[in-house]
C-alpha cells in the first residue's frame, strides 16, 4: 500500500555528488551548480523522511481507531505496546501490560498441547489464528478470536510479532441462543422434541443391566377450551406452570415439551413399576392449578412404554409412545394406555390406509358408490335410496367403511370425500333421467367437517346447475351430533336456506345422539331416520318397541316423515307397519348395490310393469 522508506534516490545521490564536488569547483557558476545539487539532494531525502512520518503517523491513528485489539511485542514475546481497543476488551492500560508476556491474559482454560502447537505454527508458518479465551482485570472470562503474526528483518531475523484480536463474547451469546432455540421450548424452557430425541438416545447408550426407561406422553384434555374461555396468555400461563409441577415431579429424570399441550417424561429406574409409576404422575399432576382466582383440575390422557422392552432406538420408542397416546385417545380421554404391539400394527396399517385413501382421491377409479332402495311400507313402492360410499382397494379387496371413514375424519379427508359423493350422486341421477327412469330422491350424507371446512352450499348448487338436477332429488342427512357440534356454528339458518332451495333434511340415526325435542321442534327437518339398533330386537324386545312407537308418536306430533333402517325380517316388517311407520330401508328389501344393477333392476321392474297395464287393457 505504502512505498517503502528509501533514501537510494538519483536526487540524493546527485546532492551527495554536489557535496563531493564543491571542494574542486574554482568557478562560481561551478560552485553554484553544486549547491543547487546538494539543495535538491537535501529536499527530497526531507521530503521522503516527512512522508516515512506521516506513514507511521496514520498507522499508528488506525491502530488507535481500530475496534480490534491490537498488541506488539518484541522478539522475545514481551508487550511493547498496545491500542486503546485492547484496554476497553482486557480492562488494562499500557503500563500494567508493558513488558509482560501475554500469556499472563490466560484464562487457564487450555493445556499445554494447545500451547505447543501454537508456537509450531507460528514457528513454521509465521502466524496463528484461532479462537482463545483470556481474562480480564475484572476476573471475567471471555473468548476472543486472535490473529498472530511474526515479523522478520532484513536478514531474517525474529524482531516483533503483532497480534490483532476481537472479542466474540455476543457472537458467542447468539450462538448459546440459536442453540437454546433449535434444543429448547421457548415457553417452558423445557427440552424440546429434537432435544428430546438426543436425551433419549443417551439415556439409551448409557442404560446398564437391570435398568430400564419409563416413559410417558401426558396430553392435556380440553385445554383448547381453557384457551378459549381464559385467553391464550393465561393458557400459556398453566402450561408453564404445568411444566414446572411435572419436572418437579420427576426429579433426576427428563421431562420435556413435544408442543401444543403435550408433554413427555422419561425416568431411568430399576424398579418394575410402570403403570404404578404413570397413575402417581397422574394424581400428582391433576391437582388443582390455582389460575386467575379459579382452581382448576385437568383431565390427562397418557400414552407409554418402557425400553428396552418396547424398543431400543428413539425414534422407535416415540413412535410407540405416540401410538399409545393414540390409542388412549380412541377409547376414551382421561385415561391411561401402555404400548401394545397390536397397536404397533394398528397404527402400521392405518397410516397406509391414509396414504392409500388419498391417493384413491387424486386418481379414481377405487372409489364407487352403492345405492341401498327406500320403501314405502304399505305398498312397497320405491320412494328414495340411500347414496353409500364403498372403496375397492387394488390389493385389500373391498375396505370397510367402518375402516376407512373414521380415518378420513381424523386426517380432514372428509371434505374432499363429501365432494366426490355429491359429485358422484348428482351425476348418476342425470344419468337416471336420461334414461327414462322415474324420479326418485337420493340422499346423501352430510358430515359436521363439510360444514364446517366446505362451502357445503356452493358445491351443491355447482353440482345441481351443472347436470341440470332439481334440488328436490337430492336429500341431505345429517346426524345430531353434526346439529349439536359447535364448530359448525349456529346451523339454523344454513338448513333453512337448504330447505329454501329445495332439498328435503334427514337426521341420520335418530336416538344414539343428544336427542333432544326442542332442537326438532326449531330445525327445518324433513325426516328422521330411526336407527338399526332400535329395530334390530323388533318386535320381541319390549324396550326397544316402546322406543319405537314413542318416536313415531312425537314424529306423526310434529309432521315428521320417519325411515326405519335395518329391516330384515317379515316380523319387524309387519310391526314397524302396524305402529304406523311409513318408510322402511334394510336387507328385506334390498342389499347396498352398484348402479349399474340398481338401474338395470329398475328398468326390468319398469318393463315388467308396462307389460301388465298392457294386459289389463287389453280387450281380449
Amino acid at each position: 500500500m505504502w512505498p517503502l522508506f528509501t533514501l537510494n534516490r538519483p536526487l540524493i545521490w546527485l546532492g551527495l555528488l554536489g557535496i563531493a564536488a564543491l571542494p574542486w569547483a574554482s568557478g562560481v557558476g561551478t560552485r553554484l551548480g553544486g549547491m543547487l545539487l546538494v539543495g535538491l539532494g537535501l529536499w527530497d531525502a526531507w521530503r521522503m523522511v516527512r512522508k516515512e512520518h506521516d506513514r507511521r503517523a496514520l498507522g499508528e491513528q488506525a491502530m488507535l481507531a481500530s475496534e480490534d485489539g491490537v498488541m506488539i511485542c518484541d522478539a522475545r514475546h514481551r508487550i511493547l505496546t498496545v491500542n486503546p481497543a485492547f484496554t476497553q476488551i482486557t480492562g488494562y492500560d499500557l503500563e500494567e501490560v508493558r513488558g509482560q508476556d501475554p500469556s499472563t491474559l490466560s484464562a487457564g482454560r487450555h493445556d499445554k498441547a494447545f500451547y505447543d502447537r501454537y508456537w509450531q505454527a507460528l514457528s513454521s508458518s509465521g502466524k496463528w489464528e484461532g479462537e482463545i479465551w483470556n481474562q480480564r482485570k475484572q476476573g471475567d472470562q471471555y473468548p476472543e478470536w486472535l490473529r498472530m503474526q511474526s515479523f522478520r528483518d532484513e536478514r531474517g531475523r525474529l524482531t516483533h510479532y503483532v497480534g490483532l484480536f476481537t472479542d466474540i463474547s455476543r457472537h458467542k451469546a447468539r450462538e448459546q441462543d440459536l442453540r437454546r432455540i433449535g434444543f429448547e421450548d421457548p415457553l417452558t424452557g423445557l427440552p424440546n422434541r429434537r432435544r428430546l430425541h438426543d436425551l433419549l438416545s443417551s439415556r439409551l447408550r448409557h442404560l446398564r443391566a437391570g435398568e430400564g426407561l419409563d416413559m410417558a406422553l401426558i396430553d392435556i384434555d380440553g385445554f383448547k377450551a381453557i384457551n378459549d374461555a381464559m385467553g391464550v396468555e393465561a393458557g400459556d400461563r398453566l402450561l408453564a406452570r404445568f411444566g414446572q409441577r411435572l419436572a418437579r415431579q420427576v426429579a433426576g429424570g427428563v421431562v420435556g415439551r413435544l408442543g401444543g399441550d403435550e408433554f413427555m417424561v422419561i425416568r431411568t429406574t430399576t424398579f418394575d413399576d410402570h403403570d404404578a409409576w404413570v397413575a402417581g404422575l397422574c394424581e400428582h399432576l391433576t391437582a388443582p392449578f390455582e389460575q386467575e382466582g379459579q382452581s382448576l383440575r385437568l383431565g390427562l390422557t397418557v400414552g407409554s412404554c418402557r425400553a428396552p422392552d418396547d424398543g431400543r432406538e428413539s425414534s422407535v420408542l416415540f413412535q410407540r409412545l405416540e401410538s399409545a397416546l393414540y390409542g388412549a385417545k380412541r377409547h376414551g380421554r382421561n385415561h391411561h394406555r401402555r404400548f401394545q404391539p397390536s397397536l404397533d400394527v394398528q397404527g402400521d396399517r392405518q397410516l397406509e390406509l391414509v396414504n392409500d385413501l388419498r391417493a384413491a382421491l387424486a386418481h379414481g377409479g377405487q372409489l364407487e358408490l352403492y345405492y341401498q332402495t327406500q320403501h314405502n311400507l304399505q305398498d312397497g313402492a320405491l320412494v328414495g335410496m340411500e347414496a353409500l360410499m364403498r372403496w375397492r382397494h387394488p390389493r385389500l379387496g373391498m375396505v370397510s367403511p367402518g375402516d376407512f371413514i373414521p380415518l378420513a375424519e381424523r386426517h380432514g379427508l372428509m371434505t374432499p370425500l363429501g365432494a366426490w359423493v355429491t359429485e358422484q350422486a348428482v351425476a348418476q341421477l342425470a344419468r337416471w333421467q336420461q334414461v327414462g327412469l322415474p324420479p326418485v330422491p337420493v340422499w346423501v350424507n352430510v358430515s359436521a367437517l363439510q360444514l364446517i371446512q366446505g362451502d357445503l352450499e356452493a358445491h351443491l348448487a355447482a353440482c345441481l346447475a351443472r347436470y341440470q338436477v332439481p334440488a328436490r332429488l337430492l336429500g341431505l342427512e345429517l346426524t345430531e351430533s353434526v346439529l349439536l357440534d359447535e364448530r359448525a356454528g349456529d346451523v339454523y339458518p344454513r338448513m333453512t336456506s337448504l330447505r329454501d332451495k329445495g332439498h328435503q333434511i334427514a337426521i341420520d340415526d335418530f336416538g344414539t345422539g343428544y336427542s333432544s325435542l326442542s332442537y326438532l321442534k326449531r330445525l327445518p327437518v324433513d325426516k328422521l331416520k330411526l336407527d338399526r339398533a332400535f329395530v334390530r330386537a323388533l318386535p320381541d324386545d319390549s324396550g326397544d318397541a316402546a322406543i319405537v312407537g314413542a318416536v313415531l308418536a312425537m314424529a306423526r306430533g310434529l309432521s315428521l316423515e320417519v325411515v326405519a333402517e335395518g329391516v330384515e325380517t317379515t316380523a319387524q316388517r309387519d310391526f314397524l307397519r302396524q305402529q304406523g311407520c311409513p318408510t322402511v330401508q334394510g336387507f328385506l328389501y334390498s342389499r347396498p348395490v352398484p348402479a349399474a344393477e340398481l338401474e338395470a333392476r329398475r328398468q326390468s321392474e319398469a318393463v315388467s310393469s308396462a307389460d301388465g297395464v298392457g294386459m289389463e287393457t287389453d280387450p281380449a
